[in-house]
C-alpha cells in the first residue's frame, strides 16, 4: 500500500509539473517511463491481473503524454513491461527506460 501511495504521488507531481507544457520533452517521456516501471513493478506486488494493470497505467500515460506517439511508444513498452516476468522496478527501468 505504501508503494502505491509513492507511485500515486510521484504521478501526480510529474503530471502538475508538466500539464502547461504543449509537447512532451525527452525528460518527460523518461520520467513517465520509470513512472510505469513503479506502476506495474508495484501492482505485480499486490497480484494484480495483467488486463488491470494495462488499464491504470495506460490510464496515467494518456494523462501525462500529449505526443500521440509518444503514447503509442509509451502503450508498447507498457505491455512489455506487464508481460515480463520480472518483478523488480529497478530491473524494468533498466530494461526498457534506458
Amino acid at each position: 500500500m505504501k508503494k502505491t501511495l509513492l507511485a500515486v504521488a510521484s504521478i501526480s507531481v510529474a503530471a502538475f509539473a508538466y500539464a502547461n507544457t504543449s509537447s512532451d520533452s525527452s525528460e518527460l517521456v523518461s520520467q513517465q517511463c520509470k513512472i510505469s516501471a513503479e506502476a506495474v513493478s508495484t501492482l505485480k506486488g499486490l497480484r494484480y491481473g495483467n488486463t488491470s494493470i494495462r488499464k491504470d497505467v495506460a490510464g496515467l500515460i494518456n494523462l501525462n503524454l500529449k505526443v500521440q506517439e509518444n503514447k503509442d511508444a509509451a502503450q508498447m513498452t507498457l505491455n512489455r513491461m506487464v508481460d515480463d516476468q520480472v518483478n523488480s522496478a529497478s530491473a524494468l527501468e533498466e530494461k526498457y527506460c534506458s
